[in-house]
Parts: C-alpha cells; structure tokens; sequence
C-alpha cells in the first residue's frame, strides 16, 4: 500500500458539519497540521472529499 502525507491548508470555518468529522477521522483540525495515512480505498473516499481544504504528497 501506498502511504500519503495529508496537510490541512484551508480552515473549516463555515464548512458543513460532515466536513469537520472526516477532517476530525484524518487526525486535522488546524492550519498546517500534517498526517501520514496508508492510502486504502476509504481513505481515498475521504480525501475526495475534502480535496478542498487538504494538499496530499505521495510518500
């Protein structure tokens, strides 16, 4: 499995509350704060999901 390097870049102000759990399940929550993930199909799913507010690097 591929690992991936997840960095929240925009803030979750004003976003729908389901954002705010999937962003909470990745392990961000704050500007600037990184996580590396096993990249599986429902991690896939999540960041599709908030490819908006992420920038995801290939590890």
């Amino acid at each position: 499995m591929n690992k991936v390097k997840v960095t929240q870049v925009r803030s979750l102000i004003g976003r729908p509350e389901r954002q705010h759990k999937i962003m909470q399940a990745l392990g961000l929550g704050r500007i600037g704060k990184s996580r590396e993930h096993t990249l599986t199909p429902q991690i896939q799913g999540m960041l599709e999901k908030v490819s908006h507010l992420i920038e995801v690097e290939n590890l």
